[in-house]
């Protein structure tokens, strides 16, 4: 079923390492998130001396560390469902109704990566940058691209599970 490890194909090994690499990785940016917020805050009180731009590099690291968890959210069929209902479905019904959720997500994937490419692509022409660190914005982009795209075909593959599930 969708919700079984990848450990079943190849490709689902390879894409399970991958999304474990990212989630890791997510983990350790919020780890240095909290202790930079940390850091910042004692600072304020016992220096009043904040860490600059800590405001900002909360923004960017939530933001990576979230694209960053998507990819095994998906692959473990942890993403939030209603099923209110589809409980009362059949199993063949409920796998249906997964793959074709699994397919509109792996649609936004590819769409979202596409435009941030062009997204990340302006801003390194604009030059724009964050207000008190002077940081260039396309650099986040440059993280995130990478994990939208796997998680586009983490959907994919999560589609086909379903889409076999449903087929037995």
């Amino acid at each position: 079923m969708a919700e079984e490890s990848a450990e079943g194909s190849r490709i689902g090994r390879v894409l399970e390492l991958g999304s474990t690499a990212l989630a890791l990785a997510g983990g350790l940016v919020l780890t240095g998130i909290m202790l930079m917020s940390i850091a910042s805050i004692a600072g304020r009180w016992l220096l009043s001396r904040p860490v600059p731009g800590d405001f900002e590099l909360v923004e960017i690291g939530s933001g990576l560390a979230i694209f960053l968890f998507l990819p095994a959210c998906q692959l473990r069929g942890a993403n939030v469902i209603v099923d209110f209902f589809t409980a009362s479905l059949s199993r063949r019904a409920r796998a249906w109704l997964d793959g074709l959720g699994a397919l509109l997500y792996t649609l936004v994937a590819a769409l979202f990566a596409w435009r941030l490419v062009f997204g990340g692509l302006d801003y390194v022409s604009y030059g724009e940058r964050t207000m008190v660190l002077g940081l260039p914005l396309w650099v986040s982009f440059v993280l995130i691209v990478p994990a939208t795209i796997w998680l586009a075909l983490v959907a994919a593959y999560t589609t086909s599970r379903h889409v076999r599930a449903a087929a037995r």
